[in-house]
């Protein structure tokens, strides 16, 4: 039968990526926070926070960033304001004493102009930016006191031209927050181990460091800059097409940087939009292939269960695959979780692999063909 066939092929290519994954993840080395402790470090940060009405959030990101164990010497801070209709500026602008610049963007541009405003802000930023290494990270974030330290050690160590950091969710208080926890988890899991092996470039801007010099060499945003989304992963492919031996992944829980899910399910449906919206986007190949095949894996999951509905003899098959997938995941995503410190998460896993193939197949059409709304702006 050609139904059974199509899922054997599907289902062993797709586990032989997911167990590949998991093996290059566990050969990771991990950075020992011991050796960022007493060490003569000199490399000069600039760390760049985009904002757009963040007034609940930004007080908390900077009182983490400005507790940092890194010399006060060598790392500024730029706040780039997106047009904020609440109390943010007056916030970033009360910790000017302690190393924090606000830069508004109302000043360089009108706000009907461009169609990426993040992008805009962060190079904007580096423009003024006065450190040799960009860190970036984002208003909603907690990063923790040995972060700048950790990145500066695993930089002079390596001196990559971009580094892709760990992120994680914290204060997951019901089903949603932590189904998105066990996803967005799975994510990261994907990005150290593609990363570390070469096999395709991902990240996340709120955990990001790379070279002003590097930034520079490959033009900055220019041509991905009419993109709404995408100042992580899309420069990151930039930089990697120059150097591809100095784009590194950084795996140490001292790096680990938190930020919150989603409220609601609208909200965390727009993100997840907005992620995959910049999808065929991607000049690297091989992960186009990679969200080719899962997309399809698991529309052909969901595929089979409406199948089984009126042939009961595929309901066998729909369930068998359904367990496999949810198994062979689970194996993977086990030392991620051990990593973030997040194994009591994984009792939920098998409950939300239903939720998941449908989230996967929403998000991803609506990303290609829908809209979505960020930051108050909706975007196509």
């Amino acid at each position: 039968m050609i139904v059974i066939s199509i899922t054997i092929v599907l289902f062993l290519i797709y586990s032989c990526l997911i167990i590949y994954y998991r093996q290059s993840w566990l050969q990771i080395p991990i950075s020992n926070k011991q050796l960022a402790i007493g060490n003569t470090l000199s490399t000069s940060i600039s760390i760049i926070i985009p904002a757009r009405n963040e007034e609940e959030n930004i007080y908390g990101c900077l009182e983490s960033v400005i507790s940092q164990t890194y010399p006060k010497n060598l790392f500024e801070v730029i706040v780039v304001d997106d047009f904020s209709t609440d109390n943010t500026p007056e916030i970033v602008n009360s910790y000017a004493k302690k190393n924090v610049t606000l830069i508004s963007l109302k000043d360089f541009i009108n706000e009907v102009e461009i169609n990426s405003y993040k992008k805009k802000a962060i190079e904007i930023a580096i423009s003024k930016a006065k450190g040799d290494l960009i860190v970036t990270t984002d208003a909603d974030c907690i990063v923790p006191n040995l972060w700048l330290q950790t990145i500066a050690l695993f930089y002079e160590k390596h001196y990559p031209a971009f580094i892709s950091a760990p992120v994680s969710y914290y204060g997951e208080n019901n089903f949603l927050q932590i189904f998105q926890s066990l996803d967005f988890m799975t994510l990261q899991g994907i990005t150290g181990a593609s990363v570390y092996k070469k096999f395709h470039s991902m990240c996340n801007g709120a955990n990001l460091a790379y070279e002003k010099k590097a930034f520079l060499e490959v033009g900055g945003f220019a041509g991905i800059d009419n993109i709404a989304s995408g100042d992580d992963m899309l420069l990151m492919h930039k930089v990697f097409e120059y150097f591809p031996e100095r784009v590194l992944f950084l795996k140490s829980p001292d790096a680990i940087v938190q930020t919150k899910p989603a409220e609601t399910l609208k909200e965390f449906l727009n993100q997840r939009i907005r992620w995959a919206s910049k999808a065929d986007r991607y000049t690297d190949k091989k992960i186009t292939a990679v969200l080719s095949l899962v997309y399809l894996f698991n529309i052909w999951i969901f595929f089979l269960g409406i199948l089984s509905i009126f042939y009961p003899s595929v309901f066998l098959w729909f369930l068998g695959v359904l367990i496999a997938k949810t198994t062979v995941e689970l194996f993977f995503i086990y030392p991620v979780a051990i990593f973030f410190k997040k194994e009591k998460l994984l009792w939920w896993f098998p409950l939300a692999q239903p939720f998941h193939i449908l989230y996967t197949i929403v998000a991803g059409g609506l990303g290609k063909f829908g809209s979505y709304k960020w930051k108050e702006r909706k975007v196509k």
